[in-house]
């Protein structure tokens, strides 16, 4: 249960943090605290280099250097039995370091303890792909390249996953604009119909939660559905149509629900 604080004088006070307030890391262990950690440094030790080990939050992290991720991560997996790799992904340290800190998460089934290994990577150097030894670093590895630019290597497809592969940039970079840049809001525009249709079409809407009850594509209230490309710029809606929970040809055993057999009860029973 969480520590009751009295909440009185609550919208008394500020509701964002001061920014010059930096928030402090959390405590590292000694990796001699834990038995299994502390073997698995030992063997990972006699096979190569290890920058940094503590153990923080249940975790054990090692920095490695990243020429050695590949020989690293053979290792956690065929020898110390760290056998599912849940993610990978990068950090942006480009402007204070010139270059991206990479993290891999570990858990190890039989042990029931995870490992993350981390090591730093420059803007200009190259990452050996995980791809033969998981393969989830496939789709993994192609989007810390779409979203950071990593450059990545010996990976059997390499390209990006989510932007198009025509796009500019990369969306997760710190340097990277909060709202798009300007080509993100025509981009569909300018390549189905053409930059001579932007007046007529107009921007794309960046918003997700935007919903255009006039779209073409409708926005249906329940009971009140509008027939795809219906005008309804008067405001006049289509009457009230019966509610079915159940298409057609839908499953036998499911009795379908009509709304003249239901009943609305005026109390709780």
């Amino acid at each position: 249960m969480r520590e009751y604080k009295p909440k009185n004088d609550v919208q008394k006070k500020s509701y964002f943090n001061d920014r010059f307030y930096v928030t402090p890391s959390l405590p590292k262990v000694d990796v001699a605290q834990d038995e299994i950690f502390f073997n698995d440094v030992e063997l990972l030790c006699s096979k190569i280099k290890i920058l940094d080990k503590y153990i923080q939050k249940e975790h054990l992290v090692i920095y490695i250097d990243s020429k050695d991720n590949l020989n690293a991560v053979e290792i956690l997996k065929n020898e110390l039995k760290y056998d599912v790799l849940i993610d990978i992904s990068a950090i942006d340290y480009l402007s204070l370091q010139g270059g991206f800190e990479i993290f891999y998460e570990f858990l190890s089934m039989s042990k029931h303890k995870r490992l993350r290994l981390k090591c730093f990577l420059k803007q200009d150097e190259e990452l050996n792909s995980v791809y033969s030894l998981f393969k989830m670093a496939n789709w993994a590895e192609r989007e810390i390249y779409d979203m950071f630019g990593v450059k990545i290597i010996n990976h059997p497809n390499m390209k990006r996953i989510l932007m198009p592969n025509d796009w500019h940039d990369y969306p997760l970079r710190k340097s990277y604009p909060l709202h798009g840049d300007e080509a993100a809001s025509w981009y569909e525009v300018d390549k189905i119909f053409g930059k001579e249709a932007r007046e007529i079409i107009g921007p794309e809407i960046r918003d997700a939660a935007a919903i255009d009850r006039y779209d073409t594509t409708r926005f249906a209230r329940l009971g009140h559905e509008v027939p795809y490309a219906q005008d309804i710029t008067d405001g006049k809606e289509p009457e009230h149509t019966p509610l079915a929970y159940q298409e057609e040809q839908g499953v036998k055993f499911i009795k379908k629900f009509k709304e003249e057999d239901s009943k609305t009860l005026k109390e709780r029973r």
